[in-house]
């Protein structure tokens, strides 16, 4: 079986995949993937640098994520053209793994983590999407706090995402990460155990 994991900005997916994966599931990361093919060297970083000029690379020639959030966050367009640059290869790369992985252990649960789960339109790639749920105001004074960034900045980075109202509307299922570990692992074990995973 394969799920798709989402949810907003600083919900808690790590923390809900790390309890997963220590459940005996296989995680495929989205994020991670995000970076591999944009690694120094790959014709899709100097197709990114070619776009959005070389000021988005770092001297050693590695994306420089900061300055190139700075460009995409602050300008839909340019965020629609970057998307359309790194969707493609992740999307494909992402497939391949999930194949490998049900190839190698097809009894074992694959969890793939896609922050833009919705927004990319991937629902369809999984038989189940699990929503990591926290409200708005939770995610601001956590992003803040993580990130170290203002409330305008947090507050534009939560705007450049589906509502987290609506992706709980979506899911297949949710889980509420307001309160402690040990309330999510429960959430988590009940979610495995009616799987009979």
């Amino acid at each position: 079986m394969n799920i798709g994991l989402t949810g907003g900005i600083a919900s808690g997916k790590s923390t809900v995949a790390t309890v997963l994966v220590e459940r005996g599931a296989l995680l495929i990361d989205a994020d991670q993937i995000a970076r591999e093919v944009v690694l120094p060297g790959t014709p899709l970083l100097a197709q990114v640098a070619a776009h959005f000029g070389q000021a988005v690379l770092n001297p050693d020639g590695s994306l420089n994520r900061k300055k190139l959030g700075e460009i995409v966050f602050a300008d839909p367009a340019a965020r629609k053209d970057l998307e359309g640059l790194l969707h493609p290869q992740i999307r494909a790369l992402m497939k391949q793994r999930m194949l490998e992985a049900e190839a190698a252990d097809p009894h074992r649960l694959v969890v793939v983590d896609v922050p833009l789960l919705f927004e990319s339109g991937l629902q369809a790639m999984f038989e189940q999407v699990m929503v990591v749920y926290v409200s708005r105001a939770t995610q601001l004074t956590r992003l803040m706090a993580r990130d170290g960034l203002t409330a305008e900045q947090a507050q534009r980075r939560l705007d450049a995402q589906m509502a987290i109202e609506e992706k709980k509307e979506r899911a297949d299922i949710v889980i509420d990460n307001e309160g402690s570990l040990s309330d999510t692992e429960r959430q988590i074990d009940h979610f495995l155990e009616g799987k009979g995973l």
